[in-house]
């Protein structure tokens, strides 16, 4: 990949005309993620900015990691954060319908359209074969590739191996894809970093149509994006390496191109991609730990310097305070937010600085806001009657109440070592057994039984007894050795709380192990 830098970069493309239409495609496949919610305000403000149209369109094609209640996630923590949209599955639109499951024939259309013309061509290599394929490169140390066996297949072996009734995927036929590196590229526009040119050796004949009937996220999103009229494809920088298929697609169907905007992805403190492995990334866990919904969109409206920041002067003659500067509406977004400003060094998603921003909000309160927003999260009725039969038989009087129940609406739990380290284990054996734990608890269906299955499988494997293993996720939880049923609590308290609880106490774990040596 090479790419050309301009510092002009023209606000639009004069090739393009009609109104702005703009989308964002999650995909159901668990708790929302702030990155959604960031690329998504982008798209909003972009859209608004040009009285254009803001879409949603949910890309649930991959049916393995389908979630069937992440959809109405989506659409609540979206509309959380203050987000709406013009055009959706729950409000409908003139181009849909806009889950990509209801849309399948679609697909299958227009893919039989690029088997018809020598764009695509039917692959029927199993998995197997595949996978043997991809290690034996590997053991040359080549870049695993798709070789090509199937492309080159006459009429005459496509039909016979169809005959025999031989299961296939579509593949997209990447012109000289399978020549040595120079001969043939792709050149495309980010309208952020100018032109960009990948070496169509480094592109690969993509899947477009998997072996169950499903359209990967390729063909459906090249298709969908032009039938609904996208002009403008705002999107996360990830997603680079993936534009030269698109724009090969576009250009075997004939359709003209979006232009393109590749946002610098959300970091780490230490600048690593944002991961739940460092960073709370659920925007569930913001919402239920108390995070206004307007602090986090205006941090995140930070992200990547787009954000016009008033001057000096207007600070001084508005009497603001100059550590406020970075608080804005999203009225005040809409007016100051600038594409061309946009830093491409990579956002740093700074937890300290949202606690800080959440904390201005809620100071801003007036008396009976603050107590209203306290009663419509971590106080709420729906919250509080889930925890009461969780206590009520193990008390005598209601004061022990935040006796039994405080660690479900402390923020923060932090045992000691004597308080989670079961009396059969070492230290540094039950920190080894808590990531593991953590992995396991991450892929669970957040019921009690589906909980409990998980866990007793590690446990099986690990030699570790439940006795051990619940007191440990225990403390972890609640910071004590006894407290309501464990498992029933954490279904009250959520998955993404639950998961964060965990990781705070590896990572400070981590910490004082590394205090530790250095003593």
């Amino acid at each position: 990949m090479t790419a050309t830098n301009h510092s002009d970069l023209p606000a639009s493309n004069p090739k393009q005309q009609g109104p702005v239409r703009v989308r964002i495609a999650p995909s159901p496949t668990g708790d929302p993620h702030v990155g959604t919610a960031y690329i998504g305000l982008l798209n909003y403000l972009f859209a608004k900015q040009r009285g254009g149209k803001f879409v949603l369109r949910i890309e649930d094609t991959d049916r393995t990691r389908f979630v069937a209640s992440s959809e109405q996630m989506i659409f609540d923590a979206l509309r959380w954060t203050g987000l709406d949209w013009d055009e959706g599955p729950d409000v409908g639109g003139p181009f849909g319908p806009y889950r990509q499951s209801e849309r399948t024939e679609i697909y299958r259309e227009y893919c039989q359209r690029l088997l018809d013309s020598g764009h695509a061509y039917r692959a029927f290599e199993t998995p197997e074969e595949l996978e043997a394929e991809r290690k034996a490169q590997m053991a040359v140390k080549q870049p695993p590739k798709y070789s090509g066996a199937s492309r080159n297949y006459t009429p005459e072996q496509a039909a016979a191996a169809l005959a025999e009734g031989k299961p296939f995927t579509i593949r997209l036929r990447v012109p000289d894809g399978d020549r040595p590196a120079g001969t043939a590229s792709t050149t495309f526009r980010d309208e952020l970093r100018g032109d960009i040119t990948f070496d169509h050796f480094n592109v690969d004949d993509q899947v477009l149509m998997k072996s169950d009937g499903f359209p990967t996220y390729h063909l459906a999103n090249v298709v969908d994006d032009h039938l609904m009229g996208i002009t403008d494809v705002i999107r996360a920088e990830e997603w680079i390496s993936s534009t030269p298929k698109h724009v090969l697609l576009y250009q075997a169907f004939g359709w003209d191109l979006p232009r393109f905007w590749h946002m610098p992805l959300l970091r780490n403190i230490d600048k690593s991609k944002i991961s739940k492995r460092k960073n709370p990334v659920s925007l569930i866990y913001y919402r239920q730990a108390g995070y206004l919904p307007q602090a986090m969109l205006n941090f995140l409206g930070l992200m990547g310097g787009g954000m016009a920041q008033p001057s000096e002067q207007e600070i001084v003659s508005k009497g603001l305070d100059m550590k406020l500067a970075d608080i804005f509406s999203l009225q005040e977004m809409i007016e100051r937010f600038d594409f061309n400003r946009i830093s491409l060094g990579g956002p740093v998603f700074d937890l300290v600085k949202l606690k800080w921003m959440n904390g201005e909000y809620l100071r801003g309160l007036n008396a009976e806001a603050f107590f209203q927003t306290l009663r419509s999260t971590i106080f709420s009725d729906s919250y509080l009657r889930e925890i009461v039969p969780l206590v009520q038989t193990r008390m005598e009087i209601t004061s022990q109440f935040g006796d039994m129940a405080d660690f479900f609406f402390k923020d923060d739990v932090q045992p000691a070592a004597e308080v989670f380290v079961p009396k059969k284990r070492t230290l540094p054996d039950t920190l080894a057994f808590a990531p593991e734990m953590l992995t396991v608890l991450e892929a669970a269906d957040w019921q009690t039984e589906n909980i409990d299955t998980s866990l007793r499988a590690l446990l099986t494997a690990k030699e570790w007894s439940v006795k051990e293993a619940f007191m440990l996720l225990r403390a972890i939880l609640t910071g004590k050795t006894a407290s309501p049923p464990l498992l029933e609590s954490m279904v009250v308290f959520g998955k993404a709380r639950s998961l964060d609880r965990v990781r705070r106490f590896l990572e400070a774990q981590k910490k004082a192990v590394v205090l530790a040596g250095r003593k």
